[in-house]
Formats: structure tokens, sequence, C-alpha cells
């Protein structure tokens, strides 16, 4: 199976998650055309997609969730979990929402969660002990 190039969110209106993701988060706007946008990370594509658009050009549903609904996660991990706690400082400052204050969690990780306008769901995780949880070797 070849490597994961892009993680796409479908969105209400591109242009509200590009400022979101743009000027709130700091990513740097690779690709902007009709109802999408991509942005440059180190190893994968974040995109978005306004749903509406992609429904009428591919003929998939168009179908939202409820408010509240995550279906989701994308997660960024970090090295120390001290950089946690320096992330949300930053980003509650840049007006990001969060689902609650950074804390340890049982499967030995350093954790915040915060969404978008469009209330997909985000990670940013550190394990405390430097070691994956529940990592195998195959």
């Amino acid at each position: 199976m070849p490597a994961i190039t892009d993680f796409c969110f479908l969105v209400e209106d591109v242009e509200r998650s590009v400022a979101f993701y743009r000027d709130k988060l700091g990513f740097k706007l690779r690709t902007r055309a009709e109802g999408f946008a991509d942005f440059t990370t180190e190893h994968v594509a974040l995109a978005l997609w306004e749903i509406d658009h992609i429904a009428a050009t591919t003929g998939i549903s168009n179908k939202r969730s409820g408010p509240g609904v995550h279906k989701a996660v994308a997660a960024i991990e970090v090295v120390r979990p001290e950089q946690i706690d320096e992330l949300y400082q930053q980003l509650v400052a840049q007006g990001v929402s969060f689902v609650s204050p950074p804390r340890d969690y049982p499967w030995r990780a350093r954790c915040v969660y915060f969404t978008d306008p469009d209330e997909n769901l985000w990670e940013i995780y550190s394990w405390l002990d430097g070691k994956r949880f529940g990592e195998v070797s195959e």
C-alpha cells in the first residue's frame, strides 16, 4: 500500500476554513481552486474541500452531521509533553476553541483537543514517557 499523501476535511465554507488554518494555526497555503484548498505540511497534505462542491462534481452525498458530531480526528504529534501547554496557550491567544485544557490521559499521552469552524476534531499529543502506547512490532 502506498503512503498516505493527503488528508481532506469536507467543509461548509472553504474561505472560512482557509482563514482558520492559515491565520490561526499558521499553515502555509499550497493550492487554491474553486471550492478547494490545501496546505503544505511535512509529510501529508492537509486539504479542505467544500462539501457542496465535491458533491456536485463527483455525485457523492452532501449530507451533513449535526452539531457536535465527530467522525474523524486529525492529530499532530509533538516531541515533548511541555509543548502541548505551550501550543495550547499560543492557540488560545489566536482564538482557537478547545474542548478542554491539556491533560494527561490513561494511554500515557498528554493531549489537547480543539475543533475547526466545521467542528472537525483535532488532537495535539505527546507521549509522556516517549514511547507509543500499545506499539506492536511485526
